[in-house]
């Protein structure tokens, strides 16, 4: 997920989003400790996607 999309959304659907993307990264570590993906990269991209909604999230609420 790109940062310009990440800004459009409201705090209500970044919550959402994090809680998903939480979700589909801990299934992916999962996944992988089980059987190895395909494509490991997608880890990374799932844990830079949540550090993103995260910072996100808390640059809103700062600004309040």
């Amino acid at each position: 997920m790109k940062q310009s999309v990440i800004k459009e959304l409201s705090i209500a659907e970044l919550q959402e989003k994090l809680a998903e993307e939480k979700m589909k990264l801990t299934e992916q570590r999962l996944n992988h400790a089980i059987t190895p993906l395909e494509n490991p990269m997608e880890i990374r991209k799932a844990r830079k996607t949540v550090a993103r909604l995260a910072t996100e999230l808390t640059k809103r609420e700062l600004q309040k």
